[in-house]
């Protein structure tokens, strides 16, 4: 499924699961396939595999980190290089292009150390917004 086609398969999805009714046949279904289209989007930067209960959620929050730095940068990223170049994230290292080799922004020691970082960056920037 291309990009286009999913954001709007992803709309039509929004719209029926707006007020869901938990009852009729087929609702667990359409959300299912929510979450996997959600997923898939989110994970397009991704060049590790995600798996588990939590990948979902590490996902929507790399795709989160993805929109913060866009428009924060990240000490000697910019903004505008990160529009520019795009940002991808690695089994050690976030990088502002589209692979493992292109400029680093941050290097860990594991994935799970990158997923933390990620997670509490976002923190940080939704606690700063509530602040100001």
């Amino acid at each position: 499924m291309n990009l286009v086609k999913a954001e709007t398969r992803l709309k039509e999805l929004n719209k029926l699961l707006d007020k869901p009714n938990w009852f009729e046949k087929g609702t667990h279904d359409l959300l299912d396939e929510r979450n996997e289209i959600q997923f898939k989007l989110n994970s397009q930067n991704i060049n590790f595999v995600l798996r588990g209960q939590n990948k979902y959620y590490f996902a929507n929050q790399i795709a989160e980190f993805s929109e913060n730095i866009s428009k924060f940068g990240f000490g000697h990223i910019t903004s505008d290089m990160i529009k520019n170049h795009g940002i991808c994230f690695n089994q050690y290292s976030i990088n502002n292009g589209y692979n493992q080799y292109c400029r680093d922004i941050k290097r860990f020691s594991s994935k799970e150390e990158l997923i933390g970082f990620v997670i509490g960056y976002n923190q940080a920037i939704s606690n700063f917004q509530r602040e100001v």
